[in-house]
């Protein structure tokens, strides 16, 4: 009886992280779930500074700076 108490326990908070961890990535646009990638969407004859403005809007952080050229130690 415990055992089977312990396998269900176990199969709950599996179930629990794991939805957690999907809203959580559902949550985040453009991020990947593991933040090592970024989508964004801009029109394909953007500008330069357009394709920035929607990378610092959708992706932010590391992603903008690595595109656009800035500086930042801190995300590396």
């Amino acid at each position: 009886m415990r055992l089977a108490i312990e396998i269900i326990a176990a199969a709950i908070l599996v179930f629990c992280i794991t939805a957690t961890s999907a809203a959580f990535a559902a949550g985040k646009s453009g991020k990947s779930a593991d933040g090592l990638s970024c989508s964004f969407s801009v029109a394909a004859n953007a500008s330069p500074a357009a394709r920035c403005a929607a990378i610092r809007r959708q992706c932010g952080g590391k992603f903008y700076a690595n595109y656009c050229g800035d500086k930042m130690l801190s995300a590396m």
